[in-house]
């Protein structure tokens, strides 16, 4: 059995598949619950690891970078980056450690962190952006508009994208690095599950 890391954009669906993906082998999941166990085994507060989820450092080069720098960043910019680049450390541990055996694990750069393994099947979940806006208008009711889903989808994507970009030094939906990509709008969540699956079994990880 195989290590199935998952990253997806936002509201495609790609926790659910990878819940239902991990249900349907009878694997651990992990997604969020890879913060509590990290703050449990580090001792920090699980406070912080929220903070820092799938975000970017605040280091003064990644803002120079980004072209978010200001000038306050040489006086108060330098904290952050140990902090981030600390639990981004300590969490990429705590992903090593949990698959030591068969899991599903969303995001956080695992397909990276575990690169070197051979039992590996790197998926990436995509969907139209109409799907993923209908997708808010229930799980974010506070977002009124069109146009407010719309930015906000963008936003998360593209913290997500930095934060995986940074530390890898990889394009985050580049498709070079999965061997499987999805589309949600054409193939539902339980076909999604079913081809994950599959996918495992044809390249002899299952």
């Amino acid at each position: 059995m195989a290590i199935i890391a998952i990253n997806r954009y936002y509201g495609s669906g790609g926790r659910v598949i990878g819940q239902n993906v991990a249900k349907k082998l009878g694997i651990p999941f992990y997604d969020k619950e890879l913060l509590s166990i990290a703050a449990r085994d580090s001792g920090f507060t699980e406070a912080l690891f929220e903070n820092a989820d799938e975000r970017p450092s605040n280091s003064l080069l990644y803002s120079i970078v980004t072209g978010n720098y200001n000038s306050r960043s040489l006086f108060f910019g330098g904290s952050d980056v140990l902090t981030n680049d600390t639990l981004f450390n300590i969490q990429a541990e705590v992903i090593r450690k949990v698959s030591a055996n068969p899991c599903v694990i969303v995001g956080r750069c695992a397909d990276f962190i575990l690169r070197e393994r051979k039992d590996l099947l790197r998926v990436f979940i995509t969907a139209p952006l109409e799907k993923r806006m209908a997708f808010l208008v229930e799980d974010s009711p506070e977002l009124k508009t069109d146009r407010e889903r719309e930015n906000y989808l963008r936003r998360m994507d593209k913290s997500r994208r930095n934060y995986y970009n940074y530390y890898t030094n990889r394009t985050w939906d580049e498709l070079d690095n999965y061997d499987l990509t999805i589309n949600t709008g054409l193939i539902d969540d339980d076909s999604s599950v079913d081809l994950i699956i599959k996918a495992l079994e044809l390249a002899g990880l299952k």
